[in-house]
């Protein structure tokens, strides 16, 4: 299949939903061979069987990305299966709504931190030694929450803040290596996350949406086009960037 990535490996975590599933498939359908991890197994099958029915090629794994012999495995089996690694979105991560800050559990403060931060900084650990072979691109899945505060999700605001200081950090490690690290920083993008969070009442909706100078929630797609972007020929030049994807919200 032709396009922008045909021949090359990419990995998406959390891949089986939302931004993960949407950049999958858009990687796919630039001709990438795409490595789909995701906590629901199944519903990372469900991305997979989309890729194939449109004519490209995945694997799926279901994977814990706070456990590290679980990534390390992912990585072996991609490379087992296409023999490279090329580009990754390491996408995976979750919210736990607690309220202020003397409100969050030992224990929801340590799950949010083992798979949002860990999970990245345990991705490219493994990611980079592969990368480092022919260089490539890594993306990483942080929020406009960490590059700014935000109320009633210490451990969220604290994990993006974090992943957002990891990108930054490898760039300047690996950059002379050939590998670009990157981050994506979304706003208020329409996924099951955030209908968890939100609901879909059109009123709430249309408040949210109000916030930012575009009067609407992101899709998906519109965060896979930036990673994609982020992962081409195209961003030869550009690491250490935490590119905001929010509709002008934090213009």
């Amino acid at each position: 299949m032709a396009g922008l990535f045909a021949g090359k490996v990419a990995l998406v975590t959390g891949g089986g939903s939302g931004m993960g599933r949407a950049t999958a498939l858009a990687f796919a359908r630039e001709g990438g061979h795409v490595m789909i991890a995701d906590i629901h197994g199944e519903a990372a099958k469900e991305t997979v069987q989309a890729i194939i029915d449109s004519g490209g090629e995945a694997l799926s794994a279901q994977v814990d990305v706070s456990v590290a012999a679980e990534v390390a495995g992912l990585i072996a089996t991609t490379i087992t299966t296409w023999g490279s690694l090329d580009c990754a979105f390491n996408n995976a991560g979750i919210n736990i709504e607690h309220g202020p800050l003397a409100d969050c559990t030992e224990d929801e403060w340590d799950r949010v931190l083992a798979v949002n931060l860990k999970g990245v900084w345990l991705c490219m650990k493994y990611e980079i030694p592969q990368l480092a072979t022919r260089g490539g691109a890594i993306v990483n899945n942080a929020s406009i929450v960490g590059l700014a505060g935000s109320r009633n999700t210490p451990a969220y605001v604290a994990s993006k803040h974090g992943i957002v200081g990891l990108t930054r950090a490898a760039a300047l490690e690996y950059g002379r290596a050939g590998i670009r690290v990157n981050a994506v920083c979304p706003g208020a993008i329409k996924t099951q996350m955030y209908l968890d969070r939100e609901g879909d009442d059109p009123e709430n909706t249309a408040r949210i949406a109000s916030a930012n100078a575009l009067n609407r929630l992101g899709s998906p797609a519109d965060v896979a086009e930036a990673v994609l972007w982020l992962c081409s020929e195209a961003s030869a030049f550009v690491t250490g960037h935490c590119l905001v994807v929010d509709g002008g919200e934090t213009a």
